[in-house]
C-alpha cells in the first residue's frame, strides 16, 4: 500500500520558500532593466547637459559675437487709430495685441506675437520676445512707426539657455523635469547594483565614499 502522508517532488518544490539567491537574481534583473532603460532615455540629454555644463563654466572664455537684425515699418492708418484707442484704454496693462494688429505684425515682421503680452502705454505697445540664445522685441507706436529687433548670440549661447531652461517654454521645462527624474532612476539603480556587487568588489564603497565626500569638501574649502 502507498503511504498517504508522502508528497510528490513537485509538491515539495512548490511548498519550499524561494531561495535567497533566486530572490537576489530577480532583484538584480529588475535593477539592470530599469538601469538600462533610464540610461537609454538619458543618453542624448546627458551628453547635451554635460557639454553645456562645460560651456557654462567657461562662458567668459568663449567669445560670442551677437548678430543684430533690425526692421522698421509703418502701420496703416486704420490700424493706427485702432492702436491709439486700445493704448488709451489700457495704459500700464500687459495684454496681447488685438487680433488685427497681431496679424499685421506677423505679416510684416518674421515673428509671431499672437497671444504674447505687450506692455502698453499712451505712446506705444512694446512686446518683449525673449528667446534661447538671444533676444527680440517689437515696438509699435501710436504715431504708426513700428520697430523690430532680434539679437542672436550664437549656438553656444542657445545651448547654454537650453541647459538652464531660459525662455524655452513649457514643453522644454517638462522635458527637463522628466529628464531629471530619469537621471534619479539611473543613479539610484546604479547605486543598488553596486551594493549587490560590493561583496566581490572591495573598492566599491571607498570609490562611492570618495565621490560623495569630494564635492562637499571642495565646496566647503574653496567656494566662498
Amino acid at each position: 500500500m502507498h503511504s498517504t502522508g508522502s508528497k510528490s517532488p513537485s509538491q515539495n518544490t512548490a511548498a519550499s520558500p524561494v531561495l535567497p539567491g533566486a530572490r537576489r537574481a530577480v532583484w538584480l534583473r529588475q535593477l539592470h532593466q530599469w538601469h538600462w532603460i533610464s540610461s537609454a532615455l538619458c543618453l542624448m540629454a546627458m551628453l547635451l547637459f554635460s557639454i553645456t555644463g562645460f560651456t557654462l563654466n567657461h562662458a567668459s572664455q568663449i567669445e560670442a559675437k551677437p548678430s543684430v537684425t533690425r526692421q522698421k515699418a509703418t502701420l496703416p492708418a486704420p490700424l493706427r487709430e485702432r492702436l491709439a484707442a486700445f493704448a488709451g484704454e489700457h495704459v500700464d496693462a500687459k495684454l496681447p495685441l488685438p487680433d488685427e494688429l497681431a496679424g499685421w505684425a506677423n505679416q510684416t515682421f518674421p515673428v509671431d506675437v499672437r497671444g504674447v503680452n505687450a506692455e502698453w502705454s499712451e505712446e506705444d505697445a512694446y512686446v518683449p520676445l525673449p528667446r534661447p540664445g538671444g533676444d527680440a522685441w517689437l515696438r509699435i507706436g501710436v504715431d504708426g512707426q513700428a520697430e523690430y529687433e532680434k539679437t542672436d548670440r550664437g549656438w553656444i549661447s542657445w545651448l547654454n539657455d537650453m541647459h538652464k531652461g531660459r525662455n524655452t517654454g513649457a514643453v522644454w521645462s517638462w522635458f527637463i523635469d522628466i529628464f531629471a527624474g530619469a537621471c534619479l532612476v539611473f543613479c539610484i539603480t546604479g547605486f543598488l547594483i553596486l551594493k549587490y556587487h560590493a561583496a566581490n568588489r572591495p573598492s566599491t564603497w571607498p570609490v562611492i565614499g570618495f565621490g560623495i565626500v569630494l564635492p562637499i569638501v571642495l565646496a566647503l574649502l574653496f567656494v566662498h
